[in-house]
């Protein structure tokens, strides 16, 4: 059949780009708002539809973030029942154009590591894969996880009760991130823009980011973001400065956010792990997590 890609321009074709993503990746849905704020932080970006027979039936996105100015961010997703129509293939066609238009030959996806068709659409297509993270989550409604307490000298506490600390929880993310396996490249984006789009996104309340306070000093923090599903979060990132690793803090904050959801009636946390990852790996373990398919991170050229 033949296949159309356009641009979502329109207020009503973004939001159909976005409903199609929620779709594909129910357990990754993002509420507008969220998404408004994650496309605000970005370099620059573009949502593309594909339409069979008049059928708006793929959504993909292209995305330039500061903090990886080489590189295109792409998400092409097709319905599960309209698949293998072409509509997969034009949309990276889509993408690979828009990409090649900023100088960018570098592509990089995402799969379902349980998803071997999209799996193999990328290695068609020449990309390869660069990290491979395992699902995990924690059933809050039987889970009976213990408050732990932090390590001596340590105190935990939330953004909510110390705003002030919102800039030191940037020196935590900036000397944290580049040591999570796959991210050796990552740049963090300037002060201001960071703590409005990467800290305190519209799904995050001031209350589910925990802070690790070591004096007067921020030495780790922990951010819990509420899911598009109802009684669903996900942990976006949990990180410790080096001096303070291998103590417990990592342990002490996650346990502290398990407490606060279980409080707030959530039934489910969720996190991935790059396989690389041991210590947090260990972390989750003892926590009580339980593997579930995961994320495999695809990277390769533009289409020519």
């Amino acid at each position: 059949m033949p296949v159309s890609v356009r641009r979502a321009r329109t207020p009503a074709e973004r939001a159909r780009s976005l409903e199609i993503y929620n779709t594909v990746w129910p357990s990754e849905a993002v509420t507008p708002e969220r998404a408004a704020s994650w496309q605000a932080s970005l370099a620059d970006h573009a949502d593309f539809l594909a339409d069979v027979d008049g059928e708006d039936v793929g959504s993909a996105v292209a995305a330039v973030a500061p903090s990886r100015l080489s590189t295109c961010f792409a998400l092409v997703t097709v319905l599960a029942a309209t698949r293998r129509r072409g509509a997969g293939g034009a949309l990276y066609a889509a993408v690979s154009e828009w990409a090649r238009e900023r100088d960018l030959s570098e592509i990089e996806t995402r799969a379902a590591a349980d998803d071997a068709a999209s799996i193999e659409f990328g290695r068609r297509r020449g990309l390869e894969e660069h990290s491979r993270e395992t699902g995990l989550e924690l059933d809050l409604r039987t889970a009976a996880v213990p408050l732990l307490a932090p390590p001596d000298g340590i105190e935990i506490t939330t953004l909510a009760a110390r705003p002030e600390a919102a800039a030191a929880v940037y020196g935590v993310s900036i000397e944290a991130n580049p040591d999570v396996p796959g991210y050796e490249d990552f740049v963090s984006p300037p002060l201001e823009a960071w703590l409005e789009h990467h800290l305190l996104d519209p799904q995050t309340p001031p209350d589910a980011i925990f802070l690790a306070v070591a004096g007067e000093e921020v030495v780790g923090y922990a951010k819990l973001r509420l899911d598009a599903q109802p009684g669903s979060a996900t942990h976006a990132m949990t990180g410790v400065k080096r001096a303070w690793r291998g103590r417990g803090v990592a342990t002490a904050l996650k346990s502290a956010q398990i407490a606060w959801a279980k409080e707030r009636g959530l039934e489910r946390l969720a996190t991935t792990n790059e396989l690389r990852n041991a210590p947090m790996r260990r972390v989750n373990e003892r926590l009580g997590y339980r593997p579930v398919p995961g994320r495999v991170h695809l990277r390769g050229p533009a289409a020519a």
